[in-house]
C-alpha cells in the first residue's frame, strides 16, 4: 500500500478520538480580543508506546515540528526545554502520570505529550492536550499509517488543538503561493503555511505573474510571458494542464474569482488603456466594468460579490476604489497617501487591506470598506508589498523587498507577530493564499 492510500485508511479507521477530554470542543482562548496574549505551552519529547522500543530520531522530530507548526501561529509561546521539571524518564502521558505543579511552576498554562511506535512500515502516535490549571485532558488522538505520513499526523494534531481551544481547525490544510524571480525570469512557487515544503509550479524560463487561486483551490490563474507577450493561463495544479485563456496584445492580467469559480475578473489592455472586465471563464466572454481614460487595475470581489475594489490614477495618483459588482456606483476609499494601491478584501469582510507608500517605502494598512482613517500594520526597513488575507480572516501575507534580500512573511490581521516564511536572494513577489485546500 502506498503513502496517500495508507494515509487514507488511516483517516478512515485510525484517526480516531480516543479519549473523550472533558473540555474537548470548549473555546479557551479569544484570539480575536484586543487584549490577547500569547498563552503559555510546553511540548514535551515524545517517548516509544513501548519501553522496548527504541526511542530514536522521531522523539524529538514529532515535538519538535509540533512546536513549529503551533508557534507559526502566533497564539502560543513556547516554554523552553531547558525549564522543564518533571522528570522526562519517570513521567508517563496520562493525566495519571503528569505532576501538573511542575508544569504550572515553570508558567505552563498548556503542554502537550505524546508517544510513537513504529512496527514494520506501520507508525503508530499519540498525541494529547492537557489543560495545566485544571490538570485535565482537553483533547487526545492515535493514528495509524506509514512513517512517511508523519508530518501529516502532525499537522493533523496542530489542527485539533486549535480546533479545541479558539473554535477553529486553523490553517495547516492551506498553501501559500508567491513569484519567485531569478534574473529575468520568474515562476511559481507555493509553500505551506509553516513555510515548509516549498514547490515549485511554473518552469517557463520568463516573467510569470500574479497568481490568483480558484475557490477550491485546484486551479491557479496567473499572467506569463511564455509565448511573448503577457498572456493569461490556468493551471489545473492536480494534473499539471494549463491552458491559455487571454492572449490579447498589451496587458491581461488576473483578478479575483467569483465564489462559484466561473468567473475571473481580469485587467485588460485590448481597448488602449487598462480597464476591468468579468470574464466568464468557460465562455470567454467579457463584462466591461470600467471606461475611464485612466489606469483601472487590481479588481477584487467582495466576499459577498456585490462589489469590487481596484485601483485607479483617475484622481492623479494610485488609490484604491469600490465600485459595484456592474461597475456603477464608483467612490474612492484611500483619502490618505500619494501612492495606495494592491487592494485585497478580508475574507470576513470589513476590512481591506492595501500596500501604501510612506517616506518613499511601502508598508501594509487596512482600511474598513466604507472608508474613514487606515491603521498601518507594518514599519520595518524595506518595501512590504502585495497583501492577501489567510481564509479565516486572521493573517496577512505580503513580501519585503529591500537592501539586496527578499522574503515572504505573516502577520497578524492586528498587526501583531510578524514570521518568516521564506527568504534569499531571489525576489519574493504577489503572495497569494489558498483557500482550504480539499
Amino acid at each position: 500500500m502506498d503513502g496517500k492510500k495508507g494515509w487514507a485508511l488511516a483517516t478512515l479507521i485510525a484517526l480516531i478520538l480516543w479519549l473523550a477530554g472533558p473540555a474537548y470542543g470548549k473555546v479557551y482562548l479569544d484570539i480575536d480580543s484586543p487584549a490577547f496574549q500569547r498563552f503559555p505551552i510546553a511540548i514535551t519529547d515524545f517517548r516509544p508506546l513501548k519501553p522496548e522500543a527504541p526511542k530514536g530520531d522521531l522523539s524529538l522530530w514529532l515535538s519538535e515540528t509540533l512546536a513549529r507548526q503551533l508557534n507559526i501561529t502566533g497564539y502560543f509561546s513556547l516554554i523552553d526545554k531547558k525549564a522543564f521539571l518533571e522528570d522526562p524518564a519517570t513521567a508517563g502521558i496520562t493525566a495519571d502520570g503528569t505532576r501538573f505543579a511542575d508544569w504550572a511552576t515553570i508558567g505552563a498554562e498548556y503542554l502537550i505529550k505524546g508517544g510513537f511506535l513504529v512496527e514494520g512500515k506501520q507508525l503508530t502516535t499519540e498525541f494529547r492536550l492537557f489543560d495545566v490549571v485544571r490538570g485535565e485532558l482537553v483533547v487526545g488522538k492515535r493514528y495509524v499509517g506509514t512513517p512517511d505520513d508523519k508530518g501529516r499526523m502532525v499537522t493533523q494534531f496542530a489542527g485539533e488543538v486549535l480546533q479545541a481551544l479558539t473554535g477553529e481547525a486553523g490553517l495547516f490544510d492551506t498553501r501559500i503561493v508567491f513569484v519567485k524571480k531569478t534574473g529575468s525570469a520568474a515562476d511559481l512557487y507555493t509553500i505551506n503555511f509553516d513555510g515548509s515544503d516549498l514547490k515549485r509550479v511554473t518552469d517557463y524560463r520568463a516573467l510569470t505573474l500574479a497568481p490568483r487561486w480558484s475557490p477550491d483551490g485546484r486551479k491557479l490563474a496567473f499572467t506569463s510571458y511564455r509565448d511573448g507577450n503577457p498572456d493569461l493561463f490556468i493551471r489545473d495544479l492536480s494534473s499539471g494542464k494549463t491552458e491559455k485563456i487571454v492572449s490579447y496584445p498589451g496587458v491581461n492580467l488576473p483578478g479575483s474569482w467569483s465564489g462559484d469559480g466561473k468567473r475571473l475578473l481580469v485587467t485588460l489592455s485590448r481597448d488602449g488603456n487598462q480597464e476591468i472586465y468579468d470574464m466568464n471563464v468557460e465562455s470567454r466572454l467579457l463584462q466591461r466594468l470600467t471606461r475611464e481614460f485612466s489606469i483601472d487595475v487590481s479588481p477584487v470581489r467582495s466576499p459577498d460579490e456585490k462589489r469590487i475594489a481596484f485601483v485607479s490614477n483617475r484622481g492623479g495618483s494610485p488609490q484604491i476604489y469600490v465600485m459595484d459588482a456592474d461597475g456603477g456606483n464608483v467612490r474612492r476609499l484611500t483619502m490618505d497617501g500619494n501612492y495606495n494601491t494592491s487592494p485585497a478584501w478580508s475574507p470576513k469582510g470589513k476590512k481591506i487591506a492595501y500596500e501604501g507608500s510612506v517616506n518613499g517605502r511601502f508598508q501594509i494598512f487596512v482600511i474598513d470598506e466604507e472608508g474613514g482613517v487606515p491603521q498601518q500594520l507594518t514599519f520595518e526597513a524595506g518595501d512590504h508589498e502585495s497583501p492577501s488575507w489567510s481564509p479565516d480572516g486572521r493573517y496577512l501575507v505580503y513580501t519585503v523587498r529591500g537592501y539586496g534580500r527578499s522574503r515572504v512573511e505573516i502577520i497578524n490581521a492586528g498587526g501583531q507577530n510578524p514570521r518568516l516564511l521564506q527568504e534569499g536572494n531571489d525576489g519574493c513577489l504577489s503572495p497569494a493564499w489558498s483557500p482550504h485546500l480539499r
